[in-house]
């Protein structure tokens, strides 16, 4: 019989990733994207991410698991980041972060 071999982590492995500014932000996008996609016609986020975290992970469905884990993933780099001090605060007006979302809201309607 022929046989594959595969690696997986060791069931005690903790690794340290590094990340950049580049990585966080396409961990955001994908969470986002993810977001939006999962969350569908429901209007309230709140309820959405409450359903979605009293389910077991076993029970989630496949877009939901991948939502889960890129959340996880940034929440902990978020982490990382306070602790090590590595952000840094920037004042946005709220009419320029309005144009911004409807710029995205707008592009990804046309997607």
């Amino acid at each position: 019989m022929e046989s594959v071999k595969s690696r997986e982590l060791k069931d005690d492995a903790i690794l340290n990733v590094k990340v950049n500014k580049t990585f966080y932000l396409m961990c955001k996008s994908a969470l986002f994207t993810s977001f939006k996609e999962i969350q569908g016609d429901s209007k309230n986020a709140e309820e959405f991410i409450k359903n979605l975290v009293s389910k077991k992970y076993e029970e989630m469905t496949d877009k939901e698991r991948t939502f889960y884990t890129i959340t996880l993933l940034v929440g902990e780099i978020e982490k990382q980041a306070v602790e090590t001090n590595s952000f840094i605060e920037k004042e946005h007006s709220l009419e320029d972060l309005k144009k911004d979302l409807e710029a995205n809201i707008s592009k990804s309607n046309e997607d």
